[in-house]
């Protein structure tokens, strides 16, 4: 896609990392997947990826945590225990 940015430069898949805060609550996280322009840097999150990003954010302030820096995984990435 063309970037909105800076107008030239096409994006490429790739990683970057985010940063999210609120009030007292501050989470990184790294390794995130993204649309990267080639000439600009500037990074597009796809929606579903940034509404998991929320999401997280929102499980990870709720805990009490006040910082966090995480590498993000994909759902197929998580591992679930096997009860057995």
């Amino acid at each position: 896609m063309k970037c909105i940015m800076c107008k030239r430069g096409e994006t490429k898949p790739g990683v970057t990392s985010v940063l999210l805060t609120r009030d007292d609550f501050t989470l990184v996280m790294r390794d995130v997947p993204a649309e990267i322009c080639e000439v600009c840097g500037e990074d597009y999150i796809e929606g579903e990826v940034a509404k998991r990003l929320y999401n997280m954010a929102e499980e990870i302030q709720h805990q009490g945590t006040l910082i966090d820096v995480r590498r993000y995984q994909t759902t197929s990435e998580v591992s679930c225990p096997v009860e057995g």
